[in-house]
């Protein structure tokens, strides 16, 4: 009894202890003056492959042709919460991806950091920013469509930006099958919002065949405002324009292409263009994987979601339930 006492007494010591050493909380979008980090070069990234912030840093990065040393951080999603590490929270309190570090002060937010970089990039960051003030005004709007701002599971903004994480589910619910409980663990036990950790341990746990009723209810609501946001893309599409705001690549493109790759790599191309659906936005879709900031910033994917989306095209085929449920006719 005593040596449960002491093991149980070590446990909690040790967990206090570790939680102290892992300080986190929200941070102010934008740059940081105030904050100095370590690094080696002008500009550097703390980004996840599979983020879809630290996609859209990558392709505006690639753009405007501004080198930096990349840093990856794992997710649980792709290995471990390398974003809860002590060394992590050091760069981030907020355990979020990506941060952009320029000359050793953090920027903060995927939004705000692709009109930050911009601005510091000359003609190029000008060239993407737009030429006139109702130009920029327009890009703008985009830019916050395309944005994840707050917590987008429990946020009212019906965006693009909030809809994609919803869309994931399905995948990510794949991936979990490759990763060890005691993983989730780590995040029950350091999260800053433990209702994350929760809901990855009840997807793993019933998985992809037996989604809780509330998981349900976030993919169905984020199916029904992509379809509205990606019916907006499509009407202004409609007057034979390039891209999104008109005919120069913007950050407003930029956005769209880290959605846009987002539904693709998760599964969700065909139900949202599939027989003949918003042909226009379809064929912008096509003209941004043309570009080299695509294949620089996101032809890459892994081997554990590579297999994960295998499995989630098989559960598909074989479970019609399934497929009704994320797919409904």
């Amino acid at each position: 009894m005593y040596i449960l006492l002491l093991i149980l007494f070590g446990l909690l010591g040790w967990y206090a202890y570790e939680k102290k050493q892992r300080p986190t909380h929200a941070v102010e979008p934008g740059l940081h003056e105030e904050i100095e980090i370590p690094h080696d070069q002008e500009w550097e990234v703390y980004q996840n492959q599979i983020s879809l912030c630290s996609k859209k840093l990558r392709v505006c990065m690639a753009e405007l042709d501004l080198p930096y040393q990349s840093h990856h951080v794992d997710l649980i999603e792709t290995r471990s919460y390398e974003n809860l590490s002590r060394e992590f929270l050091k760069i981030n309190p907020a355990f979020t991806v990506p941060v952009l570090i320029h000359n050793g002060h953090p920027v903060y937010e995927s939004h705000e950091q692709i009109v930050y970089a911009a601005e510091q990039a000359g003609q190029k960051g000008r060239s993407l920013l737009g030429s006139t003030p109702e130009h920029r005004d327009q890009i703008a709007r985009w830019v916050d469509e395309t944005a994840i701002k707050g917590d987008p599971l429990s946020s009212d903004r019906k965006t693009a930006g909030h809809a994609a994480p919803g869309l994931t589910i399905p995948i990510f619910t794949c991936m979990l099958n490759y990763i060890p409980w005691w993983r989730i663990g780590e995040g029950i036990l350091f999260h800053g919002d433990r209702r994350r950790p929760l809901a990855f341990a009840a997807m793993k746990a019933r998985g992809i065949h037996k989604l809780p009723p509330p998981i349900q209810a976030i993919i169905a609501h984020a199916r029904k405002d992509m379809s509205l946001r990606l019916d907006a893309a499509e009407q202004d599409l409609d007057d034979g324009r390039t891209w999104i705001c008109g005919d120069v690549f913007t950050l407003a493109d930029v956005g769209w292409m880290a959605i846009l790759e987002r539904l693709d790599e998760v599964d969700w191309t065909g139900f949202f263009f599939g027989q003949g659906q918003r042909p226009k936005t379809l064929a912008y879709w096509k003209r941004l994987q043309e570009r080299p900031s695509y294949q620089t910033a996101l032809s890459q994917r892994s081997a554990v979601h590579l297999r994960a989306l295998e499995d989630l095209k098989k559960a598909k085929q074989i479970a019609p339930e399934v497929r009704e449920m994320l797919e409904p006719s």
